[in-house]
């Protein structure tokens, strides 16, 4: 669903509860935290999102969570193809039911602490569907309340069905990559 008034922002990373209190600070941003552990919902977050009002709304809870956990697994030989394809399915009819919705953008934070095959989701798979959709950020670069006025205008995500579908498709260190 989202907020129609708001510009959704999803923090993933290390430093991401650090970024959330700053981003908090600021009285156009609407900032929380829910970890994935919490008896929080995904529901419950989307209706969140949807009922602000600030220009910025700023969580940690990705709502496509659980098909990147489960394609990093399965690429790090740690679950089936079977079980990427269950998280797809369910993150395919949450969207599509609306229980879950895509923020606008998603800030990843010192991409470069990130184990191998996680970088490949962040700055490969995802980038993919929507290039100006995923931001790489640094700490002690630019501050993050400059990213959010100087967030990239581009084309939306594309219907989520197909390209998450490929997802088991995208093998790291192959994206990007034209077929021979």
């Amino acid at each position: 669903m989202g907020s129609p008034r708001s510009t959704t922002l999803v923090l993933v990373g290390q430093g991401s509860d650090r970024a959330l209190g700053a981003l908090g600070q600021l009285a156009n941003v609407r900032a929380s935290s829910f970890p994935d552990e919490s008896d929080i919902s995904n529901e419950q977050v989307d209706r969140w999102v949807s009922q602000s009002d600030t220009p910025y709304v700023v969580h940690d809870r990705d709502p496509l969570g659980h098909v990147a956990s489960a394609w990093v697994e399965f690429f790090d030989d740690q679950a089936t193809l079977g079980t990427l394809d269950l998280e797809v399915d369910r993150a395919v009819a949450g969207l599509a039911a609306g229980e879950l919705s895509l923020p606008d953008y998603y800030i990843i934070i010192q991409p470069e602490t990130l184990a191998p095959t996680w970088k490949h989701w962040w700055l490969g798979v995802l980038p993919k569907a929507a290039p100006t959709r995923v931001i790489p950020w640094n700490e002690g670069q630019t501050p993050l309340s400059r990213v959010l006025r100087q967030l990239p205008v581009g084309r939306a995500w594309p219907n989520p069905d197909p390209w998450l579908r490929e997802v088991a498709r995208s093998v790291p260190d192959r994206i990007g990559l034209d077929p021979a």
